[in-house]
């Protein structure tokens, strides 16, 4: 009979405290906590399993960054109805606290989201197999502009008056900050026009750099150099140079080797075995395209050798030089075996009487 009423008593201290408004508040408070934690466990633990098994990487990348917005949302709901239990004189305060939060967590996550997709977008568009940065930041901004203008007008700020504030400021400012703004411009035409890709080689015969486009910036390009250099070129002064590109229309290029004979030699024979050898360099070598017919053209009466040109191709700017290093040393040996003399600078001198 004791144990019967201790029992009755403990269970009206426990609804006794339960009752409290404090209580029932943290209490919340941290069910939301460990619900997040629950969620973030079945995604990582599940979820996360069944996406590494598809061909597509898109679920993988949306997976991972869905982790960290789904986890705040949910502990910012349990803080709010957590704290909606307790008596607060400013209640309007607290929603406007909450509905901030809400918004900054929705526009970093509709910010990752945007990226995800415009990568996925881009890359199957030609020549954006590899995305400029410029165009996600562009993305960016514009999302984290629009949460800051939800954000003001839900906290009571008139935005047309503050637009033009901005426009008179921001007119000001671009006049002070004209050649950042040039680069800018310079860098959205560099990545519209599509004459430079990220990836591709390029040569500026002006400033003497040649390189692979390793990134198209808000203000520069970096080009990576065969040195395993960055060079960095504000966009304004890359878009005004003359480029040559390697990769455009396509990464297939010739090779030229110069090559000079003897007068002595029968040009017919040194044309076979140029061709010979230039043929079996285009089927050996690794990246010589190995269906390309390598052609020899004479041009010059030069002073101790007839000069001619080899014509070979390659599938890339990169394997150039293995192809000529290749070439030179293969030429050479089947010049020697067949005795074509490759003459050096001789010069004739005549006494008169």
């Amino acid at each position: 009979m004791l144990f019967i009423i201790y029992k009755i008593d403990d269970m009206e201290a426990i609804k006794n405290i339960l009752e409290k408004q404090y209580v029932i508040s943290i209490l919340i408070f941290l069910g939301s906590i460990i619900l997040s934690y629950l969620i973030t466990f079945v995604l990582d633990s599940f979820l996360l399993k069944i996406t590494k098994r598809t061909e597509t990487q898109i679920d993988d990348k949306i997976l991972n960054a869905s982790r960290f917005p789904l986890r705040a949302l949910i502990i910012i709901v349990g803080s709010y109805i957590s704290l909606s239990y307790l008596s607060f004189s400013k209640v309007d305060l607290i929603r406007k606290f909450f509905f901030v939060l809400t918004v900054v967590v929705l526009t970093i996550y509709l910010a990752r989201l945007s990226e995800i997709f415009i990568r996925l977008w881009l890359k199957f568009q030609a020549g954006f197999e590899r995305t400029p940065e410029i165009i996600s930041k562009v993305f960016n901004v514009i999302i984290y502009i629009v949460g800051g203008l939800i954000i003001l007008d839900h906290l009571g700020v008139k935005i047309t008056p503050l637009i033009a504030t901005f426009g008179v400021g921001g007119l000001a400012i671009g006049l002070a900050l004209q050649p950042t703004l040039t680069n800018v411009i310079s860098g959205f035409h560099i990545t519209a026009e599509k004459f430079v890709r990220i990836g591709d080689f390029v040569e500026i015969p002006s400033m003497n750099i040649s390189g692979f486009v390793e990134d198209i910036g808000w203000r520069s390009v970096k080009i990576m150099t065969l040195m395993n250099q960055v060079v960095i070129i504000p966009n304004s002064k890359f878009s005004e140079s003359v480029i040559i590109n390697s990769h455009l229309p396509d990464r297939e290029l010739a090779v030229w080797v110069q090559v000079g004979v003897s007068y002595t030699s029968d040009l017919d024979k040194v044309e076979a075995i140029t061709i010979d050898v230039a043929r079996q360099i285009q089927k050996t070598v690794p990246g010589a395209v190995k269906d390309f017919e390598p052609f020899i053209r004479y041009h010059t009466f030069g002073d101790s050798n007839i000069n001619f040109t080899v014509v070979l191709r390659s599938e890339d700017r990169i394997y150039n030089w293995h192809i000529v290093h290749n070439f030179i040393k293969a030429l050479k040996k089947r010049y020697d075996q067949e005795g074509i003399e490759i003459s050096w600078p001789i010069r004739k001198i005549y006494f008169s009487n």
